[in-house]
């Protein structure tokens, strides 16, 4: 069984989380996928960014879903990556592989599947490359409301319930599970998938709990250093 390296934020191990960058150096490490992760701006487009504070990653005080496209331009990642949008990532892969797009911010379901659904139509993008997760369950519950089509993953910290994951994922035919690899055992692995899920773990990193997440033979493993899985 062939198990999707997946690149966390792009290749967070390496460089800068959520940059064109990252996710370039990603794609030359021969990653199967990438997880990245959207808010939408003041202006209405969607852009990468882990959270709304700008602070940690920009060195500036802001708040993404606040300010203007225009505006973020003036922020850099580690004061030297652009903030990318969704757009632009998308079109700047060259081979479409599997991305995973995990919805931070409110609000974003529509326009997410709005961009994937036309790139599908017109380019060699297809839905069936894409999944959409998020904690945020009710905005998971309005994506698939609006799109019947796109893979969903229901993703889970290890203070979440399995149980509580598996009932909702079922009630809104989703097509994984994306839990803490902390949550993970030979019981709970084989729960999840008896329920016709697949399983995306995260953050996996040290050689010791990605071997053991292969032994589980989950799905995909998404870590900061792919190219260790």
């Amino acid at each position: 069984m062939d198990i999707l390296r997946i690149g966390h934020r792009g290749s967070k191990g390496y460089v800068a989380e959520n940059t064109l960058e990252s996710i370039n150096h990603a794609i030359l490490l021969g990653v199967d996928g990438i997880e990245i992760d959207v808010f939408k701006c003041l202006s209405g487009e969607l852009v990468l960014s882990h959270e709304n504070n700008l602070k940690r990653l920009t060195g500036k005080s802001g708040q993404l879903e606040k300010l203007t496209l225009g505006e973020l331009k003036k922020f850099l990642v580690v004061g030297k990556y652009k903030i990318p949008t969704l757009t632009d990532v998308l079109k700047t892969i060259e081979t479409p592989l599997f991305v995973n797009i995990e919805l931070k911010g409110l609000n974003t379901a529509q326009a997410t599947s709005k961009i994937i659904t036309n790139l599908s139509k017109s380019t060699s993008w297809r839905l069936e490359n894409f999944i959409i997760s998020s904690f945020n369950w009710n905005e998971l519950e309005q994506f698939r409301s609006i799109d019947k089509n796109t893979p969903v993953g229901v993703l889970l910290s290890n203070s979440m319930s399995i149980n509580e994951a598996i009932e909702f994922g079922k009630k809104i035919n989703a097509q994984a599970i994306h839990p803490n690899f902390k949550l993970l055992n030979e019981k709970t692995v084989k729960k999840i998938k008896n329920n016709g899920f697949k399983i995306y773990t995260w953050t996996v990193n040290s050689k010791d709990d990605i071997n053991c997440m292969k032994k589980f033979k989950v799905d995909g493993i998404i870590s900061d250093f792919p190219d260790k899985i």
